[in-house]
């Protein structure tokens, strides 16, 4: 029905400073649609993945999963392998968030599952970081603390969800 307009290369900078912005201000949807903006003029902006990457994670509370299948789609587009770990582990440590959020039967559950692989994660992102940066040990400990402070244990054996089909 209406065709995006392209932005202009040149405002690409400052697209993504208010594509930041509106992260900020907890308006992960207009900071998307930015993104998705400067990715059709430069589909290889770092910046611009990154940052969508972070907003759709933004919105795992509320839409958690189409934005969870979309955040992990961008992971391949990363171009480090350190970033590629380490974002593959924010994903699920914000999922996990969400599923505590929530409250729902057997979230708990969910959530020590994603907690525990966002921890394998950012373990494989801190054999690979770069020198003094320390986020994927801090993250790794959010993730511990998270889960010692709602004593989250792993599904008893044979305990699995249900499927709807």
């Amino acid at each position: 029905m209406f065709t995006l307009k392209p932005i202009d290369p040149a405002a690409i900078p400052a697209a993504l400073q208010k594509a930041e912005r509106y992260r900020l201000l907890n308006e992960p949807e207009e900071a998307e649609s930015i993104c998705l903006d400067v990715l059709a003029v430069d589909p290889d902006n770092q910046q611009a993945v990154t940052t969508l990457l972070l907003a759709l994670t933004d919105q795992f509370h509320h839409k958690q999963g189409a934005c969870c299948c979309r955040a992990g789609e961008l992971v391949p587009r990363l171009a480090g392998e350190y970033e590629r770990c380490y974002y593959s582990g924010l994903i699920l440590e914000r999922r996990a968030s969400a599923h505590l959020d929530h409250a729902r039967p057997g979230a708990g559950d969910g959530a020590f599952e994603y907690l525990t692989e966002a921890m394998e994660w950012y373990e494989k992102a801190e054999a690979l970081r770069p020198p003094h940066n320390d986020d994927a040990i801090l993250r790794w400990n959010t993730c511990a603390r998270l889960i010692r402070k709602y004593d989250l244990k792993p599904r008893p054996p044979g305990d699995e969800p249900l499927l709807l089909e």
